[in-house]
């Protein structure tokens, strides 16, 4: 039997040749690990630290927690591609796909606690989508999943063909763009996780923007993009507080300053950006170089 015709090269943790890929096994125990713990959890009798888990409804808990890792393994989807190039790991295209269509799993997860919390009533579900704003968007991030998840296969990429396949699944910006605003009107007055959700979303996009610019890597952009996507994401923070509680922008502003009680999402952005910009400044200065670079510095020295 060639090697990836049969069974072993369709099974997720081997490669297209039907070898074992350390790299996607990693990858799937990651994205299995949340679910775990959140079973664990549900069978010990805790839905998160500090809450009881037992009460009026019980699915609370666990209906926030998988929509949030919804969110989470579509930004490190996005991921995948400034770190290909920033981190010179080319094997990182095969872990992708994984991280994508998990996010489906734990968006039809999310969705499906709902429905078993609405006691099945599907005319009710099909209710309060219709009437409320932030379910219907939600509900259309689900769809826009499934659409993905069903062309993500190699057979609907030979069948759409390559550029009509990469222009459907840019969707995927706009998919997570609206998750996060489902989250942002779900959670209401602590946005907290939706804000730092929003300001790792600045940073890939942008990167993207930047990237379209030939501005792939260097230190400068790179710098530049870290401060902008912080930034970003304090003015999004102060925005939502002063719309959605009145009590204007400049508090949730000046509470980034104030380390007393909790370090602002803005700032776990700006760390998360500089962490990258230096590793990728490292990686470039350890990497050896190639023959004609060193030929080069060598007649510019002669």
């Amino acid at each position: 039997m060639v090697a990836g015709t049969g069974i072993a090269g369709k099974l997720p943790w081997n490669d297209r040749a039907g070898r074992f890929a350390p790299l996607k096994a990693a990858a799937l125990v990651l994205v299995s690990l949340p679910a775990l713990w959140l079973i664990v959890k549900a069978l010990s009798g805790g839905m998160g630290p500090g809450q009881v888990a037992i009460g009026p409804r019980p699915f609370n808990e666990a209906i926030r927690f998988l929509g949030g890792w919804t969110i989470y393994l579509l930004l490190i989807t996005l991921a995948i591609t400034p770190a290909r190039r920033l981190f010179d790991w080319s094997k990182l295209i095969q872990v992708r796909r994984i991280f994508g269509v998990s996010a489906l799993v734990y968006i039809l997860a999310h969705f499906t606690l709902y429905v078993i919390d609405s006691r099945l009533d599907l005319a009710f579900v099909a209710k309060e989508i219709v009437l409320r704003v932030y379910l219907l968007i939600g509900f259309t991030a689900l769809v826009g999943l499934i659409v993905l998840g069903v062309t993500s296969t190699d057979g609907m990429v030979k069948r759409l063909g390559a550029i009509r396949w990469n222009r459907l699944h840019k969707l995927v910006y706009v998919i997570t763009a609206l998750g996060i605003l489902h989250y942002y009107m779900q959670s209401k007055i602590d946005v907290t996780q939706p804000v730092l959700m929003t300001g790792f979303f600045a940073w890939l996009m942008g990167y993207r923007l930047m990237a379209a610019r030939g501005y792939k890597e260097g230190l400068v952009p790179l710098l530049v993009l870290s401060v902008s996507a912080a930034l970003l994401t304090a003015a999004a923070e102060a925005a939502w507080y002063g719309i959605a509680t009145g009590i204007g922008a400049w508090r949730p502003l000046l509470a980034n300053l104030d380390f007393s009680y909790s370090i602002r999402p803005a700032w776990w952005v700006l760390a998360a950006g500089l962490a990258v910009t230096f590793v990728s400044e490292l990686r470039k200065r350890l990497k050896p170089r190639s023959a004609p670079q060193q030929r080069r510095t060598a007649a510019g020295r002669a």
